[in-house]
Formats: C-alpha cells, sequence, structure tokens
C-alpha cells in the first residue's frame, strides 16, 4: 500500500522550572521560568514532531532521540525537527500543513506566532502559511492552569511527494 497522504497528532508536557530558558517553536520567550527537559523542551515543536513521525508510522520522538542519550543534553528541538524532516522525506513525504495548540496560562504567546511559524517551517522546509499555531489557557484549572507547566498538541497532514 502506498497512501497519497497521511495525518498524525503529536502531545508533549513539561514543568516549568527556574534557571531555565523558555523555548516554544524554536523562540526564546522572555519568562522567569522555562521548562524542564533533556533537551531544550520546546513542546510545541515536540508535539508536532511526534504527530509526523506517528503519520510516518516511526514511533515517537523518545524512541528517536531519547533523553537517556547524551548527545540530546540541551539539543535545540528545531534542530531535531530538521532531522525528522530528513526521514519524512526519505519516505517520500513532505507536510500538507500542520495545526497546533500550545495550553499555557502564561505569558502571552501570540505575538510569537509569526516568528514559530517560521521556524517550524523552515525546519521543514515548508511555507509558513502551512503552519498554524495557537494558545490557549485552562482558565486556572490544572497544571497548565496552575502555572506548573505547558502542553501542546499538533495534528499535521503529509502528502505524497510526487
Amino acid at each position: 500500500m502506498n497512501p497519497l497522504f497521511r495525518i498524525g497528532f503529536g502531545y508533549d508536557a513539561h514543568g516549568l522550572v527556574e534557571s531555565r530558558k523558555l523555548v516554544l517553536g524554536g523562540v526564546e520567550i522572555a519568562n522567569p521560568r522555562g521548562l524542564a527537559g533533556h533537551s531544550d523542551a520546546d513542546v510545541l515543536v515536540h508535539a508536532v514532531m511526534d504527530a509526523i513521525l506517528g503519520a510516518l508510522g516511526l514511533g515517537d520522538i523518545g524512541m528517536l532521540f531519547p533523553d537517556t542519550d547524551p548527545a540530546y543534553r540541551g539539543a535545540s528541538s528545531i534542530s531535531l525537527l530538521g532531522e525528522v524532516r530528513e526521514r519524512m522525506h526519505a519516505n517520500d513525504f513532505r507536510v500538507n500543513n500542520i495545526d497546533a495548540t500550545i495550553v499555557a496560562q502564561s505569558p502571552r504567546l501570540s505575538s510569537h506566532f509569526a516568528t514559530m511559524r517560521e521556524k517550524i517551517a523552515g525546519a521543514l522546509q515548508a511555507d509558513p502559511g502551512q503552519v498554524n499555531i495557537k494558545a490557549t489557557t485552562t482558565e486556572g484549572m490544572g497544571f497548565c492552569g496552575k502555572e506548573e507547566g505547558m502542553e501542546a498538541f499538533a495534528v499535521v497532514s503529509l502528502v505524497r511527494e510526487t
């Protein structure tokens, strides 16, 4: 079977901690706390990578970039997204579109969306118009609402390259 398109879903969550930069969509955002993780803990890019890997049937980022491997300590998630792109292209697919949501009580993120789209699209050799990013709060509920962490969801559609 050689499908013309595939759809994938991705999710990621990380806790907020002191003394870390906040990186979302490859963009460093001024915030008193950043996300804890082995790499730069960019929940948005992690969700996008998982969605692409899922669409390709290639597992998840934990399998590809294990947190037990010191090579990925502090790694740029945008750089890792480039490695996912290489696997996508090796399987003869390209991004049709991405729709992603960041869940965070603060900070306000909308002023960063254009740059996030450009960074993600650039790493995927796609057009920024193929990437949609939005954010929401949980109205103070749950770990995101209590500002203990952030999460992101992503859906991607891939099309076979002709």
